[in-house]
């Protein structure tokens, strides 16, 4: 049985914990330069963030999350406190506004615009043992097909011994499981000036970027836009295909903790080149991404970020780097259902191992 993590209860693994509030989180948008920090912390610094999931809690739900989540059996005190707290305070337009909690943001001492901020993704904990399924009408993959009825489908998913389950049909005993991977879909930084970005399109700036393999132990990169970058997170999902095709995946609250490195420009230029969007790293993979409304040119710039990556890291020739992603290098969709489509590509660190910094400064020196 999964603990539940109701606000400030159960083990707290960072240096310091931001509960979600309505003192601490925005509904629909995204922190912008002018917004106040929650939180200040020095680089290097763990943050143990509470994350609320908006399914559940969103007004073709009811904006009643104990009221939906009992009626699935839910029993009374394993709704989290704080879901049912935002839910009935915190204003959301529901016609401009998106539908994802976001907590934060957080001041990071010492990053500065043009450095790099490393947020590594040190634990993420199932606040409760349920999620949601959703697939509105004029979202998802298939708009206008789906869903068939006049309402939207949100689709109860209980999960037990990390594995969601899901009938085969309504009310029906044969079941399929799936494994969970937990992941926030939405870490960023905030953008310059003073209007707050929409919750769903994903950018330079991170936020709303999807990207399943962002599980406990990776690494995501981000530029850093204004002074203190001003780091937030949510939409916390348990698991996800790549695609997202339905408009969302297996979504629920999370417990998540973070720690928040500042890599100077200089530095970030030697070991990537000029990133100019979210770059993620696993133990297998560096992941550079592509973002765009039009899949097409979201893959034509993973390529070219993928490209620019090889050659500022080792020195590749760009001809041969082009070579080497078609021959070894996967792109996979991040997701197709979030305004701006995302692809990432899946380059194996290991394909590299015989190349030494000398070589790759040498090889870089020789191409110009």
């Amino acid at each position: 049985m999964t603990q539940i993590l109701q606000p400030g209860t159960g083990e707290i693994a960072g240096d310091h914990y931001v509960p979600a509030s309505p003192d601490t989180v925005l509904w629909g948008r995204l922190p912008c330069e002018d917004d106040a920090p929650v939180l200040a912390v020095p680089a290097g610094a763990s943050v143990t963030f509470d994350t609320v999931s908006h399914e559940g809690i969103l007004p073709d739900q009811g904006q009643d999350p104990l009221a939906y989540f009992t009626g699935h059996g839910v029993p009374d005190d394993h709704v989290l406190r704080d879901a049912i707290e935002i839910a009935a305070t915190v204003a959301r337009d529901a016609v401009t506004d998106g539908p994802h909690v976001v907590t934060g943001p957080v001041f990071i001492e010492g990053a500065e615009p043009g450095d790099l901020l490393r947020i590594t993704v040190e634990r993420l904990e199932p606040r409760v043992p349920y999620g949601v399924i959703s697939n509105r009408h004029g979202k998802g993959a298939l708009v206008g097909t789906l869903p068939r009825g006049e309402g939207n489908v949100s689709v109860f998913t209980p999960v037990e011994d990390g594995h969601g389950t899901l009938p085969l049909v309504d009310g029906g005993e044969r079941v399929v499981t799936f494994p969970l991977a937990p992941f926030l879909g939405t870490m960023g930084v905030a953008v310059a000036g003073s209007e707050r970005p929409h919750s769903v399109p994903p950018g330079a700036h991170g936020g709303n970027i999807d990207i399943n393999l962002l599980v406990e132990g990776t690494e995501l990169f981000l530029p850093v836009q204004v002074p203190g970058a001003l780091a937030y997170v949510g939409d916390p999902h348990f698991a996800q295909g790549d695609g997202e095709v339905a408009l969302t995946a297996l979504e629920a609250s999370l417990r998540a903790t973070l720690r928040f490195d500042v890599i100077s420009r200089a530095d970030a230029l030697a070991a990537f080149g000029e990133v100019a969007g979210p770059l993620v790293r696993t133990s297998e993979y560096l992941v550079p991404t592509g973002l765009d409304p039009d899949l097409n040119e979201a893959m034509r710039k993973a390529v070219r970020a993928a490209l620019d990556l090889l050659t500022a890291r080792y020195g590749m020739a760009e001809h041969l780097a082009y070579a080497y992603l078609s021959a070894a290098t996967d792109f996979d969709i991040s997701q197709v259902v979030d305004i701006v489509c995302g692809v990432h590509a899946r380059i194996r660190e290991a394909d590299f191992s015989a190349v030494t910094t000398a070589d790759a400064a040498a090889a870089a020196e020789a191409e110009q």
